[in-house]
């Protein structure tokens, strides 16, 4: 009996649109997760990226600043618990790319790098990207940071930082919530779904409730809360880990502001720049 050829089958399967995946096939989805920049990702990073999108930027921009500063000094000397002294804080968070709402408000005021995470987070990942070094309490410029800094050299220094923060660093390291890497495990299917849905301001728990379909066994795996508060306390890290310290980080998004706003239903829409950073190879349809 002659066994069936079922790699035909098997090719028309994985390259089917899958709705729970807004039209993107199971191999498409495989690449955006696994692959995010290879040529077979339908999300790309444009290899025309010029300086009016990269000035747009704030975590970049900080992160540059930055680097800058630390030229500029030699080296900087570090805290006896390894952060970024004060006067540097300030003089980072005095170019108001990324404000901390709690330090605007008066709630707390910036004396020391954990008092800004934006701050914090850019430290951690300037050094994960090998851009800075740590060696007898100071930091200083690697050879690879002091090469990057060469103007004709910006795009690669955004890329080598976007990678590393979306790659390397550990979104969770930012908040209360679980060790799942909600957020950051298709942090491009997120950049696909704004794409596809995010021409007109939608609430976040559009995109929450996506994500959730796209990703059930971390729903599933979720154990943070009780039974009947699951979905609500899961889409809150999802939209606080991918909007508030990702997208609006990077200006890939805008985030409507109000003290009286529900997180989920706030209001987030894609920039300019994301267009100008990113480009798509959408499939799905707006609802």
């Amino acid at each position: 009996m002659t066994t069936p050829d079922l790699e035909p089958l098997r090719l028309l399967i994985n390259n089917a649109p899958v709705d729970d995946f807004c039209g993107l096939s199971r191999n498409e989805m495989h690449h955006l997760l696994y692959e995010p920049f290879s040529e077979h990702s339908p999300v790309q990073l444009r290899t025309d990226i010029s300086d009016e999108p990269l000035n747009t930027l704030p975590f970049f921009r900080l992160a540059e600043e930055f680097l800058k500063i630390i030229q500029r000094e030699g080296s900087i000397t570090l805290t006896p618990l390894g952060a970024v002294q004060r006067k540097i804080v300030r003089e980072l968070y005095d170019h108001r790319f990324i404000l901390d709402d709690f330090v605007e408000r008066g709630i707390t005021k910036l004396t020391r790098e954990q008092d800004s995470i934006a701050i914090r987070s850019m430290h951690l990942t300037t050094e994960i990207a090998g851009l800075i070094r740590k060696a007898k309490g100071k930091l200083t410029l690697t050879k690879r940071g002091e090469s990057l800094l060469h103007t004709d050299a910006r795009r690669d220094l955004f890329l080598l930082i976007l990678r590393s923060f979306v790659e390397k660093f550990n979104w969770g390291y930012n908040d209360r919530y679980t060790a799942l890497p909600i957020g950051q495990l298709g942090w491009g299917f997120s950049l696909y779904l704004l794409q596809s849905f995010g021409d007109a301001p939608r609430p976040m728990r559009f995109y929450g409730d996506k994500y959730a379909t796209a990703f059930p066994a971390l729903v599933a795996q979720f154990q943070e809360a009780s039974p009947d508060r699951v979905e609500k306390w899961f889409a809150d890290c999802y939209c606080i880990r991918t909007f508030d310290r990702f997208l609006e980080w990077f200006g890939f998004v805008g985030i409507e502001k109000g003290r009286m706003i529900e997180k989920l239903d706030a209001s987030v829409w894609r920039t300019k720049a994301m267009g100008e950073v990113f480009e798509f190879q959408v499939k799905a349809e707006p609802d």
